[in-house]
């Protein structure tokens, strides 16, 4: 999320909770667009569906819809965790500090030592929070998979194992907000075979989100894609497997011509925008579509 996006207020100015609560959302502010709307979208698209991903074989549009606020409530509850682990860590702070001062803990907001506190705080609670909507294997999985992003640096060595944990994070979000948007009804075994292929897709594409960030990450001594291979050629692992998955993914489902029109549309443009338009902003902008076309497949 831009700075400027944000409306800042001094600390003295913030009553006592809404100060604290301010605090958390900053920890998450910049995801909001790429990560909790669209894992939302995905989640009740997915559950609308109904047979396809669902045993009973009914949407209930309605009851579905109703459950929204639950949706986006346990998506951020474990997204928030995993971004306090991220920010804490030593290179996050210094890459923040100069562009994103905003932070909680780079403008000082929250120390070092009560950010690793509340971070395990704000794990227990979205645990109960996933135990009670029964999804806690992939709340489990999201802990798991941010102690080695984090903790053991699986960001910064290697961009396979980046695009792994990347993937498999994107695919515990998806199938948590299939669940509790569907009201715990069953998966079928479409389902799984679905959410193994949107790991196959965001493995293969993901490294679009690094394209703007390769300044940074090169700072950081991170091995992603465009760092390892160069830009150009990085662009073009976008590219080609962007175009495949968006014939083939509508053609997993067997939808009629019409059905391929949206994804194919956006698998156009982020195509064309991935190659053509190459600047940090346009960077930018096509990671937003691309989590688009994501939710179109």
């Amino acid at each position: 999320m831009d700075i400027n996006d944000v409306s800042f207020r001094p600390v003295s100015e913030m009553p006592h909770f809404y100060h604290h609560f301010y605090t958390l959302y900053l920890f998450t502010a910049s995801d909001f667009k790429t990560i909790l709307l669209p894992e939302t979208a995905f989640g009740v698209f997915s559950c609308l569906s109904g047979s396809l991903l669902l045993t009973d074989g009914l949407s209930r549009a309605l009851p579905i819809l109703l459950r929204i606020p639950l949706v986006l409530l346990w998506i951020w509850v474990n997204l928030l965790p995993f971004n306090i682990s991220n920010q804490r860590q030593q290179s996050a702070v210094l890459e923040d500090g100069a562009n994103k001062p905003w932070r909680p803990i780079p403008s000082g907001r929250i120390s070092l030592p009560n950010a690793k506190w509340l971070m395990w705080a704000c794990y227990s609670v979205a645990l109960i929070v996933s135990i009670n909507l029964d999804c806690a294997v992939p709340c489990l999985t999201l802990i798991a998979l941010g102690w080695i992003y984090n903790d053991l640096g699986g960001a910064d060595y290697s961009c396979l194992v980046r695009n792994f944990i990347n993937a498999a994070g994107f695919t515990c979000f998806a199938s948590g907000a299939t669940v509790v948007a569907s009201g715990r009804v069953m998966l079928t075994c479409a389902a799984y075979k679905w959410f193994a292929m949107i790991v196959a897709i965001v493995f293969s594409t993901v490294q679009m989100q690094d394209m703007p960030d390769q300044e940074g990450d090169s700072v950081r001594g991170r091995k992603t894609v465009p760092l390892v291979i160069g830009d150009r050629e990085a662009r073009w692992t976008v590219a080609a497997p962007v175009a495949f998955w968006s014939v083939l993914a509508p053609a997993f489902w067997k939808v009629s011509f019409v059905g391929f029109g949206i994804p194919l549309l956006l698998g156009i443009v982020v195509t064309k925008r991935v190659m053509v338009n190459c600047t940090v902003r346009e960077d930018k902008l096509t990671f937003k579509l691309w989590n688009l076309w994501m939710v179109s497949l």
